[in-house]
């Protein structure tokens, strides 16, 4: 069963797709029935930037177990690294 539900969110950063590095603007994660992994639902992320085009894409497709993997890497190596280290502004002041 498909959720139907996307859930949009505005990014900041970088991707390398097929035609090379684009900036990331945003992102798409939804369940539903993937287009290449042999699973009959995965857990399908899109990472876009639509004002240049299809190119701009790069799409994931996890099972439920490695989504919640990647999250809990996420985590931890943020919680590893200087508060801010990693943020769109720079690191921190103590």
């Amino acid at each position: 069963m498909c959720t139907y539900q996307t859930h949009k969110v505005e990014l900041a950063g970088a991707a390398k797709g097929a035609s090379g590095w684009f900036t990331l603007t945003n992102g798409a994660v939804y369940v539903d029935h993937p287009f290449h992994s042999t699973n009959e639902h995965t857990l399908n992320i899109d990472f876009t930037n639509p004002s240049d085009g299809p190119s701009a894409r790069v799409a994931v497709e996890l099972t439920e177990e490695a989504a919640l993997a990647l999250v809990e890497a996420i985590q931890k190596a943020l919680a590893s690294a200087p508060p801010g280290m990693a943020a769109a502004a720079g690191p921190r002041s103590a």
